[in-house]
């Protein structure tokens, strides 16, 4: 059974940072490409940042320069280091694991950013 389990959201004040990570259990973790996505309320679920299975890193516009993404092979897990937090940054966070066309999805972990 595959799973996908996100930990790390909360509450932060803008300007702030934080780190979510992502355990994978169920897969063969260096076979799948990792990402993390958002969806705001009353938005569609937006890409954010992915780590190929080679190590190879993207990430939207949005959030580029201030999030980092990284795997720990041993581990099978997926991080996502957030700085510089702005409200607009507010929403859940998914966790996404993708090879060729199966595409597991986690539960999601809620970040607001807020004063």
């Amino acid at each position: 059974q595959v799973q996908l389990v996100e930990s790390g959201g909360g509450l932060v004040q803008p300007g702030g940072s934080l780190r979510l990570s992502c355990a994978a259990s169920g897969i063969i973790f260096s076979l799948y490409d990792m990402s993390w996505y958002r969806q705001a309320p009353g938005k569609q679920r937006e890409f954010i940042a992915g780590i190929t299975s080679g190590g190879g890193t993207d990430y939207a516009d949005s959030v580029k320069g201030r999030f980092t993404i990284s795997r720990d092979y041993a581990k099978s897990t997926v991080d996502l280091q957030m700085n510089s937090l702005k409200p607009e940054d507010t929403a859940v966070y998914y966790c996404q694991a993708f090879l060729r066309t199966r595409a597991y999805w986690g539960q999601g972990t809620q970040v607001t950013v807020s004063s």
